[in-house]
């Protein structure tokens, strides 16, 4: 027999979710992203959105691509809409390795995974590795997505902080310590080396072998999530750190950003026992990466000039990165500071003290340009101060544009603060889950 009206939660109080004391304790803590309420007035025409992480597909060559999906259903629908193995289709799993080669990384196929997008993989990687309460030590700031993972498997996530070039060894050793000292376990290290999310910085290359060797050393894993890799604006790629250690790093990879996001191919590439294991935890959590999506990115790899279309992306985004530097420069108020990324898709902006970017941000939105919070991108609240600006999607016009309605919003904000002083309180934020506008 049913029963009519909400249940008691934990507390024996009474909730509008009828469901509320029945969810595991690992959902307590999934919340939206920070701009997921208002991510339906951010993209209205009239908004200039600096908030979402979409890769702007307005350089392929869709002709192309459509011809050559209808001939895979045509030739081959038999089987590209058949089940397929969780492992991934053989061939795609070579052609990952030949991208992979770029960045110095000597993988074999057998030791690779494709997966539903590299969220997936991070995903399997979390639930493999990590017990509640486990620590994981990731940069600050992080990958929303990341932070939204960690905390469905209950991790406990401390933030290693970063400067101008990535990751600080120095902190990496005290957090170590830290654990050591409070007898906790780190399970592993999170990283984005090339092009951070959403901080634009990039690990250095003198540092990138001393901090494999502090991990090793303390027999930390380290996950390398290196979706924007080969998109550097300068020509230069950097060393994966999986090329630098084949034992002690999981690399994590995808096809979004440089090909195509709503296929939703990615791959993790790990230790062979390791590799046993994310194939079993990806049958159990999809069965298979959809067949036809790794049939039509394999064969783009085989037959179209993926090197030249990520040249052009490279291009049409540097094009765009140098339009929101220059806007920044011309109207951002003084005491403002952001990072000067050679890559990827975002700039990391810090506003004067006391000006709190969630609390401002309907505002911003009331005047047409969006951005992320920087509290969604720590998992103890901090970023109060910071902004992720995304300028991967819209035309360096608009990108001007929207600059320039964010700086009158955030004068308009330091107006009033002068006037009436900072308040009392400090937005508090914390691990969410993934969407487009935080990708």
């Amino acid at each position: 027999m049913s029963t009519s009206g909400p249940l008691p939660d934990r507390l024996g109080a009474r909730s509008l979710d009828p469901h509320l004391g029945r969810y595991a304790a690992r959902a307590e803590g999934m919340t939206a992203s920070e701009v997921r309420a208002l991510f339906a007035v951010a993209s209205r025409p009239e908004v200039v959105s600096l908030a979402g992480g979409m890769p702007n597909l307005a350089a392929l060559p869709l002709d192309f691509l459509s011809g050559q999906i209808a001939s895979i259903v045509a030739d081959d629908g038999l089987v590209a809409l058949q089940y397929g193995s969780a492992h991934g289709i053989p061939l795609l799993r070579e052609q990952i390795c030949e991208v992979m080669a770029l960045e110095g990384v000597t993988g074999h196929p057998d030791d690779l995974v494709v997966t539903v997008g590299s969220q997936m993989a991070l995903d399997l990687v979390t639930r493999i590795f990590i017990d509640p309460g486990d620590i994981v030590l990731a940069e600050g700031p992080s990958y929303v997505g990341a932070l939204g993972t960690f905390a469905s498997y209950q991790a406990d996530v401390r933030h290693v902080v970063m400067d101008e070039h990535g990751l600080v060894p120095e902190a990496l050793r005290a957090a170590l310590a830290a654990a050591a000292q409070a007898g906790r376990r780190v399970k592993f290290l999170y990283t984005i080396p090339n092009f951070n999310n959403p901080a634009g910085v990039t690990l250095a290359v003198a540092r990138r072998a001393e901090v494999l060797d502090i991990c090793a050393r303390h027999d930390v894993l380290v996950i390398e999530d290196n979706p924007y890799g080969l998109l550097g604006f300068d020509g230069q790629v950097y060393p994966a750190l999986r090329s630098m250690d084949s034992d002690n790093v999981i690399y994590l990879g995808s096809f979004s950003k440089t090909f195509a996001s709503g296929l939703r191919v990615g791959w993790a590439l790990a230790p062979h026992a390791v590799r046993e294991k994310l194939v079993l935890a990806a049958e159990s959590a999809a069965l298979c990466a959809p067949t036809l999506n790794q049939m039509v990115v394999s064969r783009y790899l085989a037959t179209h000039d993926w090197k030249g279309q990520i040249k052009s992306f490279q291009t049409m985004y540097r094009d765009r990165r140098d339009a929101l530097l220059a806007g920044l420069e011309q109207h951002m108020p003084a005491g403002c500071t952001w990072t000067r990324p050679d890559g990827g898709f975002f700039v990391w902006l810090t506003v004067p003290e006391g000006v709190d970017t969630k609390a401002m941000q309907p505002r911003a939105v009331t005047a047409r340009v969006a951005y992320v919070p920087g509290t969604g991108f720590y998992a103890d609240g901090f970023g109060s101060r910071q902004m992720r600006l995304s300028f991967c999607y819209p035309p360096p016009e608009r990108i001007t544009e929207g600059v320039r309605r964010l700086a009158g919003v955030l004068a308009d904000e330091l107006d009033l603060l002068r006037t009436f002083g900072p308040t009392a309180s400090r937005s508090l934020s914390g691990p969410q889950t993934p969407a487009p506008d935080t990708a």
